[in-house]
């Protein structure tokens, strides 16, 4: 955590895509996931938010013979942090799905299933942390591809904070909404959610982006800074370019 002053400290957190660890397609694909590891401790983020997190796959295991023992999550948790992981989706070759690195104690974590139709499983993870002497909670989602599924989501992710964190307790939002347009963005706003408010950062595709699918949303923190990190080795590691936030922690 980085500080303004003693009183207002800032919290940042970045939330971004790793598809997988890997890149490429076919016999020409290649591992990221060490690469991957050396740019979340450059971020040097108090909460990273990641998505298409790979518990394992045999078929990649079986292909590079620098697959990594641990799961993804526990892999690219820097010294000092602590991984929350949990499943979204279980394929014929192994699992997937969202996970939360913190250099902050982790009090609970939840997780819900979200998935609107049988042809994709979406999850979202919750974890609440004691940052700071607060108690802060982010929420890491990663919404479908069909606009109707999104807004749906977006009711339920809702009804979860609705139910798990309390009104005078600070919430992020933050992942891969999948998402382009403003009913999200509205929604979400409708629910007290709101992010750094100026021209929207692209972040996909991460070699020439030309949307912004990823977001971090927060309630109860004041946003004072967003910024996608830039260069030829982000664009390299995954489809999606990083978002990192910047949130004033109020009194």
């Amino acid at each position: 955590m980085t500080e303004l002053d003693d009183e207002h400290p800032i919290l940042r957190v970045a939330t971004y895509n790793i598809h997988k660890g890997v890149q490429g397609l076919g016999p020409v694909r290649r591992l990221e996931i060490h690469n991957l590891g050396l740019a979340v401790e450059q971020m040097d983020a108090d909460i990273v938010c990641l998505q298409e997190v790979r518990k394992d796959n045999r078929k990649e295991a079986g292909f590079f013979d620098n697959w990594p023992e641990q799961t993804q999550a526990d892999f690219l948790t820097p010294l000092g942090y602590t991984a929350a992981y949990h499943t979204n989706a279980q394929t014929k070759w192994g699992e997937h799905g969202n996970a939360l690195l913190t250099r902050w104690p982790i009090l609970e974590t939840h997780h819900r299933d979200i998935s609107d139709h049988r042809f994709e499983q979406r999850g979202l993870l919750h974890v609440a942390m004691q940052v700071a002497g607060r108690r802060i909670h982010a929420v890491v989602v990663h919404l479908g591809l069909v606009h109707g599924s999104r807004l749906r989501q977006t009711a339920q992710i809702q009804q979860f904070i609705n139910e798990y964190v309390p009104d005078d307790e600070p919430v992020v939002v933050a992942g891969d909404f999948n998402d382009w347009g403003f009913q999200v963005k509205s929604m979400l706003a409708g629910f007290g959610l709101f992010e750094y408010d100026e021209q929207p950062l692209m972040t996909y595709p991460s070699r020439l982006p030309v949307v912004q699918l990823d977001h971090v949303y927060a309630r109860g923190l004041t946003p004072c800074g967003l910024f996608v990190p830039r260069g030829r080795i982000w664009w390299r590691m995954s489809d999606h370019l990083p978002l990192i936030a910047e949130f004033r922690l109020r009194d």
